[in-house]
């Protein structure tokens, strides 16, 4: 069931064990972002995007507050603080019939937070 790739997703939430990110994810793996207006495409880059993600959103003030599923996909709404701004979104992602993730299209709101996303975001993936 593909759904059994949103368990795997919770898991790498919980637990941060970064092969375990690496197997979740489809080599034709996309990742579409808040700030860059192009879909970024293959595992590599998702993985990039992804852990650096879980790194400045992924404190200990984060949670998913909801979750909604399709057959083959979930919206999982978050909320967090960071650096004294209250930020919203949802993760919007996308499995295979294995399982694995296909896409992954992330959404924040305020602009304040997508603007505080995007400067820690650059300096996050500046340091990989």
């Amino acid at each position: 069931m593909a759904l059994n790739g949103l368990d795997a997703w919770y898991a790498f939430m919980k637990h941060h064990d970064k092969d375990a990110l690496w197997e979740l994810l489809h080599p034709d793996a996309v990742f579409e972002s808040p700030v860059v207006h192009t879909p970024q495409a293959g595992r590599e880059i998702v993985f990039k995007y992804l852990t650096s993600a879980e790194k400045v959103l992924g404190g200990p003030g984060f949670t998913y507050t909801g979750e909604w599923r399709s057959p083959n996909g979930a919206v999982l709404e978050f909320e967090n603080e960071i650096e004294g701004i209250k930020l919203n979104g949802v993760d919007i992602i996308t499995f295979a019939d294995d399982g694995r993730i296909t896409r992954f299209k992330v959404m924040v709101r305020p602009l304040k937070a997508i603007n505080l996303l995007h400067r820690l975001m650059g300096e996050q993936l500046a340091r990989q």
